[in-house]
């Protein structure tokens, strides 16, 4: 059955926006910045950070040099910060959260431990399988389905990353679909202006390994970049019985580049991208009851042993750039991605739910299934079968993305005007199906009976986006005002209900900022724009996309090599949304349906400091500190089947958003050698809306994590390093979500080498 849903027509924006190319090619001036169809950092050129990450001795430009919407960072109307190759090369994680704890106002929710599956959040925004923020890779989409299907159940290696960049505030209306908290980029290795190679291999504890390859080539007009990452270990937590739960992924890429005339008056550049990944991790949703976690934090119960995920990831990626003039630079990239994946893993009892049994499993009504869970006793009724079975999915994602840049003056104003238009295609196809399976002395032994199929449906997008924006400079006053308009129509495919359902919507958002430079290197920044993040296929008509207006205002003080700014931020929802997913406990009947939560406030502040400082010319001391305090809650009641919500009264804190988040590093550096000490701490979160003290199981540990690392350079083109991630072996419980306590990742420590070439 055909529902529309319009939320606004906007065909004259389309008709106005869709010439604004043209126009604009046919003016003549010329970039200086490219990239990425739809977001603006994209729109910077390849800097040493990006360009030359394996320079034997290149150092990459403190990260205040990088600009964001076409304004070097120091001077952007909002906030934005960007982690640099040498900030990721002190402490070489491979967990994305333990990166992105150290940006202000974006929090994470552990899982796995290994960060396998991010959930991501920034500024209040819902952080479950990070679908309520833009995540891309050089500029692209890189969700498996942005809008049919927003979880992020992929996500690229964090080591073959070059740098990472979040932007909030009203930059974030650049980047959508969902503008709501903000965008993150992940840039990988540009091909590098000469012959330069680099292997990195390293091993650890609990079986790591890690092998990093990656090998550039270019003259004035050919270019390429080949790059290979393996990353695997046999995992931390201690399966009943014995057992494998790690993981193993690979990740290739292949960039080639052909500039067809480089000195000419007009400068085309092709550049292809293509890559392959994949995954076997044999991880669950599985967690524990508290008592057993207390005894016990890394045990996992055999019940658990088939959970496996599998998954292969295909991209490509084509890009041309045409520099016109010195201020006039169009960038076009087509792209797709496929990815397969296939989850087997608990999914609950016939006669319960897996998640009510480990929350109270002392109840007389689940002691009976917590036997049968642990391997302690034998099933004795068909309610105490266990249902085992796959999530089969698979993606599409494609589209073609164009962004010109332009910088006219006029008189004493000078502009930095972007502009970008995306086509897009997405789809799922869910297969989910089911098996019974016996718990006999803690080892699935198959029913026996048919296979069931829970979910048999495709989903699909198309979605036209464009946005502009006008980053404009008199004297010291820099004024950015921009707009997104986003047009989407969906339709979702019920195979085993016949039902067909369409969903239409259409939107304007806008956003505007400013910059004051003060003397002496301080300036002050303001801005406000309006949040969106789209109705994903398959709802009914009542639900409503999730909408906010967002303000922050703060103060910024950026001399050379140092960067420090004091930024509140408020953001007054008038609907925020959830989708009921797995991955947060939803029961069958509930699964990928929105519950629309209605008005809510997040307010806070965050405080940044950093600093490359240089003591002599040999010895360097880098330091970083991020606070970020958040206070969020509904402002109005409302019953919800969706478990993180609940039935929610005016006042309940929002679940998942630590009120206090800490991260800090401090390290010395000289040519030869280095040493770098981190530390974060987070306060406990809730787990379903609440207020007051939250009740027994219903939220996680706050914890302190210390990190270390040290590396030496015995020869030029040789350095051995040592990490070691929480020091004090601190057990925490990182999520009770969906079925019971989870923890964090164990005292871990690895050493490697690295060949530079």
């Amino acid at each position: 059955m055909a529902s529309p849903l319009i939320r606004r027509s906007t065909l004259p924006a389309l008709l106005l926006l869709s010439l604004s190319p043209a126009a604009l090619a046919q003016t003549g001036g010329d970039p200086p910045s490219p990239p990425e169809a739809a977001p603006p950092p994209e729109a910077t050129p390849p800097t040493e950070a990006t360009e030359d990450a394996n320079a034997k001795n290149a150092e990459p430009p403190p990260p205040i040099e990088i600009s964001v919407v076409g304004t070097r960072l120091q001077q952007t109307s909002g906030s934005a910060h960007v982690v640099t190759t040498k900030q990721l090369q002190r402490f070489k994680y491979d967990d994305p959260h333990k990166i992105l704890l150290g940006v202000p106002g974006v929090y994470v929710r552990e899982e796995d431990g290994f960060g396998l599956r991010p959930n991501i959040g920034i500024r209040g925004a819902v952080s479950d399988r990070s679908k309520k923020i833009t995540l891309m890779e050089d500029g692209v989409l890189l969700g498996p389905a942005p809008y049919s299907a927003p979880a992020a159940y992929y996500f690229p290696l964090i080591g073959r990353m070059d740098s990472v960049r979040v932007v909030k505030g009203p930059s974030a209306i650049s980047y959508g679909p969902h503008t709501v908290g903000g965008a993150i980029d992940m840039i990988t290795a540009a091909i590098p202006s000469e012959r330069r190679g680099m292997l990195d291999v390293s091993f650890g504890q609990y079986m790591l390994r890690k092998v990093h390859l990656r090998q550039g080539l270019a003259d004035d007009k050919y270019g390429v970049l080949l790059e290979a990452v393996h990353l695997a270990n046999d995992g931390f937590k201690d399966l009943d019985g014995g057992g494998d739960t790690g993981f193993a992924r690979t990740d290739i890429m292949m960039k080639g580049r052909y500039t067809f005339d480089p000195v000419g008056s007009v400068v085309n550049e092709l550049e292809l991208k293509v890559g392959y990944q994949n995954e076997g991790s044999n991880e669950t949703y599985l967690g524990l009851s508290d008592e057993d976690f207390q005894a016990t934090p890394y045990r996992r119960y055999g019940a658990s042993r088939l959970d496996r995920m599998v998954s292969n990831r295909t991209q490509f990626q084509l890009t041309h750039r045409a520099r016109f003039r010195p201020n006039l630079e169009l960038t076009t990239i087509l792209y797709r991605h496929d990815l397969h994946r296939a989850w087997r893993k608990v999914n609950g009892f016939r006669g319960t739910s897996v998640a009510s049994v480990l929350a109270n499993p002392d109840d007389p009504r689940n002691a009976l299934y917590y036997g049968v869970l642990t391997g302690a006793i034998s099933p004795s009724t068909d309610a105490e079968t266990l249902m085992i079975g796959p999530n089969d999915r698979s993606f599409v994602s494609q589209g073609l993305q164009s962004t010109v840049s332009w910088r006219p003056k006029t008189g004493p104003i000078s502009h930095r005007i972007e502009y970008g238009v995306r086509l897009h295609y997405d789809s799922i196809r869910r297969l989910h199906t089911q098996d019974g399976f016996l718990i006999e002395g803690g080892t699935p032994i198959p029913e026996g009976r048919p296979t069931e199929t829970t979910a048999d449906n495709n989903a699909f997008t198309h979605a036209i986006s464009m946005y502009a924006t006008d980053a404009a400079t008199w004297g010291p006053l820099t004024l950015t005002a921009g707009a997104r308009l986003e047009s989407i129509r969906s339709v979702l495919e019920n195979h085993l209900t016949g039902e067909q359902n369409l969903t239409i919507q259409q939107v304007v958002v806008p956003g505007a900022g400013v910059y004051l430079a003060l003397p002496r290197d301080f300036g002050l920044l303001a801005g406000v724009h309006q949040g969106f993040s789209p109705v994903p296929p398959g709802q009914n008509d009542i639900v409503r996309p999730e909408k906010s207006w967002n303000y922050e205002a703060g103060v910024r003080w950026s001399p050379k090599r140092v960067r420090a700014e004091i930024i509140g931020f408020y953001s007054d929802y008038k609907n925020l949304t959830n989708l009921c997913s797995f991955s947060t406990g939803c029961v069958q009947e509930n699964l990928d349906q929105q519950t629309d939560g209605g008005r809510a406030r997040v307010l806070g502040f965050e405080a940044y400091a950093e600093s490359e400082l240089k003591l002599r010319d040999n010895l360097a001391l880098p330091g970083r500190l991020s606070w970020t305090y958040t206070d969020a809650q509904f402002t109005n009641s409302f019953p919800s089947a969706d478990p993180i919500f609940g039935d929610v009264e005016a006042g309940d804190a929002l679940p998942y958003v630590p009120r206090h988040q800490i991260a800090a590093s401090v390290g010395v550096e000289t040519p030869r050698w280095g040493a770098n000490v981190g530390c974060t701490y987070t306060s406990s979160m809730r787990e379903i809306a609440s207020q007051g003290e939250p009740a027994p199981g219903t939220a996680t540990d706050d914890y302190f994590l210390l990190d270390a690392s040290v590396n030496v350079r015995p020869l030029k083109w040789l350095t051995i390093y040592a990490l070691g991630r929480n020091l004090l072996d601190t057990a925490y419980i990182a999520s009770r979500r969906p079925y019971g306590a989870r923890p964090g990742a164990p005292r871990w420590l690895q050493a490697g080498a690295r060949v530079d070439f």
